[in-house]
């Protein structure tokens, strides 16, 4: 079959590699003039198979309320006049109880398991390099409130086979000691998962990029979609031109294929109204601050949560990445807000007050090189991706993945591929469903 896959960052791109896998001819479209420039950026880096529980919970609807009210909370909603965050919203608040966050739950695990054998077999098959650190995944509270709620998570992570142990202070800061200055002060306990891992999502997808070129894909970087054409409710081309969006039918480059799969991340969920197709994936935006380490003898080497301001801290070669907080604000990427600094300076703050020393978190007039970014993370309500056919004939969708995208990468672009090639579904426990 020949397929068209709309989007180049690890969603897209793991897509097209195993398409390649199965015989496919695959084209890979995307606005950028590489591989993974936007939401597959500048991640947390975490391939968090064990800490993947949905915003959605009893609690959330009290907590974004207090959040709302101040610009370092972790998950802020910034009302718009905006009809998509409104309706998205209200689906979020049907997600707010026991019996939906453990549903979604089991999917989340069912898919990122299948996710982390996958990217297993890729790294075995190309020998990709990309900072990759099999140590796990440690999560750290200040709050004794917090360390006992997360004993109770974590039993409930244990009815899915995750293996999530609960440590004491001490034990924690014996598996992890970039932290014991920190931690004898003010930790009161962790949690710690071997089995998860770390690793740069960029380099990863830009190399599987390039393998996928090698293997004869047709990759068309810095072009933009300008429109997916149906008829008799069916893909009938795609129109993609040059540039950064400007719509000129004389530059357009017009695709045919048997398939076309949209994996735009946040945008898949526009390009996919122009045909009818009305998912709810909302922009979730979300930060991270890369700074180089200057001591790297006392740098982290387990990546780790820490629970009080909800970010994630991982080492990636001689830098330290850290990443979190998401804005509910529409299609907003500035860096240069008030709002958006202060997210930002909360990253760097956090960091000299766990580690301090250990980074050069000086700001630019300080005579610092932090690299601070944005990215749109593609959210459901649910935290569960569309990965299927949609009602259009010949389209599909492989989107919605939230924060969970460098997680459930590659396992997404298996289970895309193999529907595609008329397999079962390939995940027990996982809905495949079509959509509206």
């Amino acid at each position: 079959m020949k397929v068209i896959v709309l989007g180049a960052g690890i969603i897209g791109v793991s897509t097209a590699w195993h398409l390649l896998e199965r015989g496919h001819e695959v084209t890979l479209v995307d606005r950028q003039p590489d591989a993974a420039l936007e939401t597959s950026f500048a991640n947390a880096g975490q391939i968090s198979v064990s800490y993947c529980e949905p915003w959605a919970y009893k609690g959330a609807p009290l907590q974004l309320l207090k959040w709302m009210f101040s610009k370092e909370s972790p998950l802020l909603f910034r009302p718009r006049a905006d009809w998509q965050q409104w309706r998205w919203g209200l689906q979020f608040l049907t997600q707010c109880n026991d019996a939906a966050f453990a549903r979604n739950v089991a999917q989340l695990v069912a898919l990122g398991a299948y996710s982390h054998e996958a990217l297993r077999e890729v790294v075995g098959a190309t020998g990709i390099e990309y900072d990759r650190l099999t140590r796990g995944i440690a999560h750290y509270f200040t709050s004794q409130k917090s360390f006992d709620e997360a004993a109770h998570a974590a039993e409930l992570m244990h009815s899915h086979g995750v293996e999530r142990q609960v440590l004491s202070r001490d034990a924690l800061l014996a598996i992890e000691p970039a932290f014991r200055a920190y931690g004898e002060k003010h930790i009161v306990g962790g949690t710690y998962t071997a089995s998860d891992e770390s690793g740069d999502a960029r380099r990863f997808t830009q190399a599987l990029a390039r393998r996928c070129a090698a293997r004869g894909a047709r990759l068309l970087f810095g072009r933009t979609v300008h429109s997916i054409d149906v008829a008799g409710n069916e893909v009938q081309s795609v129109h993609v031109g040059a540039g950064s969006g400007e719509a000129s039918a004389s530059n357009d480059l017009v695709l045919k294929a048997d398939a076309v799969v949209v994996a735009c991340g946040s945008y898949s969920a526009p390009l996919l109204r122009t045909v009818g197709v009305d998912l709810p994936i909302y922009p979730g935006k979300g930060y991270s601050a890369t700074f180089k380490i200057l001591k790297p003898e006392a740098a982290p080497w387990i990546s780790t949560i820490d629970d009080e301001v909800h970010c994630a801290m991982t080492r990636l070669g001689d830098q330290l990445r850290v990443a979190g907080t998401i804005e509910l604000n529409g299609f907003d990427t500035s860096l240069d807000t008030p709002l958006a600094r202060a997210r930002c300076q909360l990253l760097a703050r956090r960091v000299e007050q766990v580690l301090p020393g250990v980074c050069d978190t000086r700001s630019e007039e300080e005579g610092g090189a932090p690299h601070y970014w944005t990215g749109l993370r593609p959210a459901t309500p649910t935290n569960i991706p569309f990965i299927g056919r949609t009602k259009v004939g010949r389209l599909w969708v492989n989107a919605g993945h939230g924060t969970l995208g460098w997680t459930h990468g590659a396992g997404s672009g298996k289970a895309m591929a193999a529907l595609i090639s008329g397999e079962r579904a390939p995940i027990a426990g996982f809905g495949f469903h079509g959509m509206a």
